[in-house]
C-alpha cells in the first residue's frame, strides 16, 4: 500500500498527501515505510521557518506569503504551510484555527495546507514536523512554510528544521526586550516588524538594527546556531517592516527569502543546514526508538517494584535508573 500511496503522492494527488501526512504524523507504520519511498524524491524544496511570540501576526503573514507567491510573483511557486497549534495538556485536542484564517487560499491547487498539534512537544514544533516537512518536499512544493506554535520565546527547534528562519514582532507586546534575553533573535536570518501602521514600529525596528550592529553577524561567531562556514561573506539579517493584513512589505520577504536561499547555496551553508537538520533527526529518532523498547522491557525488568522503592526512599530515582539501564544492557549482551 505505502509504494502505491508514495507514487500518488509524487504525481500530487492531494487526497494522497492528505493521507500520507496523517500515517506519518501518528506515527504508523505505514509512515515509516511511507518515508523510506519518498526519501530520494526529497531535497529541493527551500524549508521556511515562521516564529515569534503570540499575537505578532504569523498566520496573516505566512497566508499573505503563500498568496503572493502564487498571484502576484513574477514566477509563481507552489507552497506548503505546515501550521503547528498547540494541544491543550487538560482535553489533549487542538482548535487547528489556521485552516480558518488561511481559508482564503483554499482552491488553489498550488497550495497545500496542514495543520499539526504539537501534543506537548516543546520547542514551538510537533515531534513530526520534520517528517511532514519532508512528505511535501516530495510532492514538489517549491517553499514549505512552517509556522511554529508561538506559545512562548524559547521556540529555536525551527532553526534545526528550517534553511531560513523569519522571525516576527509586533509593536506594543512588551515582548521586545524579553526576545533580546531569550535569544530568539539569535536564530533569525529575516527580522519582521510587523504591524508596521501601529505606533511603536519604527522604534521596534530601530532596535533590532542596533542590536543586529552590535552582535556577530551569521556566518562569524563561533557559537552560531547557523554557520555558514565555507564563506568569508557573512548573510546580516533585513529588519523589514510589514503590514501583513494589507498586504505591506510582502514582496520585501519574498525577496529576501529568495537572496537568503542564494546566499545559502552559494557559499555552501545550505548543505551545512542539511547535514545538521538530519542530524538532529537522526537523534531524534534514535532516542524515540530506544524509549520505545526501555518502556516495554522496564516493565517486564520491575519498573513497578522500583517506583513503590523510589516513594518509601529505599532507593533514589538515580540508583533506581541505573539498576534498569545496567538489566537491560546485560540482556543485550546475552542475547548478543
Amino acid at each position: 500500500m505505502s509504494r502505491d500511496l508514495a507514487q500518488r503522492v509524487l504525481q500530487g494527488e492531494r487526497r494522497a498527501l492528505a493521507r500520507a501526512l496523517s500515517l506519518v504524523e501518528n506515527d504508523a507504520p505505514e509512515g515509516e515505510a511511507l518515508l523510506e519511498a519518498l526519501f530520494p524524491h526529497t531535497g529541493r524544496a527551500h524549508l521556511v521557518g515562521f516564529t515569534g511570540p503570540p499575537g505578532v501576526g504569523k498566520s496573516t503573514l505566512v497566508a499573505r506569503l503563500a498568496r503572493y507567491f502564487r498571484r502576484e510573483a513574477p514566477s509563481p511557486r507552489t507552497v506548503g504551510i505546515l501550521a503547528v497549534d498547540p494541544t491543550s495538556p487538560f482535553t489533549g485536542g487542538a482548535l487547528l484555527g489556521d485552516r480558518i484564517r488561511m481559508r482564503d487560499l483554499a482552491g488553489d491547487p498550488g497550495v497545500f495546507i496542514r495543520s499539526m498539534a504539537s501534543r506537548g512537544a516543546v520547542g514551538g514544533l510537533a515531534r513530526n514536523t520534520a517528517a511532514a516537512a519532508q512528505v511535501l518536499d516530495a510532492a514538489g512544493f517549491d517553499l514549505v512554510f512552517i509556522e511554529t506554535v508561538g506559545a512562548g520565546q524559547a521556540e529555536v527547534e525551527i532553526a534545526r528544521l528550517a534553511h531560513t528562519v523569519v522571525v516576527v514582532q509586533a509593536p506594543g507586546l512588551g515582548d521586545e526586550i524579553q526576545a533580546l534575553k531569550a535569544g530568539i533573535l539569535e536564530i533569525a536570518d529575516i527580522l519582521v516588524v510587523n504591524k508596521a501602521d501601529r505606533p511603536g514600529a519604527q522604534q521596534l525596528a530601530r532596535t533590532l538594527e542596533n542590536w543586529l550592529g552590535r552582535r556577530t553577524p551569521k556566518g562569524e561567531g563561533p557559537d552560531d546556531a547557523s554557520p555558514a562556514s565555507a564563506s568569508n561573506t557573512p548573510w546580516i539579517p533585513p529588519v523589514l517592516l510589514v503590514t501583513a493584513t494589507q498586504g505591506e512589505g510582502i514582496p520585501q520577504i519574498a525577496q529576501s527569502l529568495k537572496e537568503h536561499a542564494a546566499h545559502l547555496k552559494r557559499t555552501g551553508a545550505w548543505q551545512e543546514r542539511e547535514r545538521r537538520r538530519f542530524e538532529s533527526e537522526l537523534r531524534e529518532r534514535v532516542l524515540l526508538t530506544f524509549w520505545r523498547r526501555w518502556e516495554t522491557r522496564a516493565k517486564q525488568l520491575g519498573l513497578s517494584q522500583l517506583l513503590e522503592r523510589i516513594l518509601k526512599r529505599e532507593i533514589s530515582p538515580q540508583r533506581a535508573a541505573e539498576t534498569l539501564l545496567r538489566q537491560m544492557w546485560s540482556d543485550q549482551e546475552t542475547k548478543g
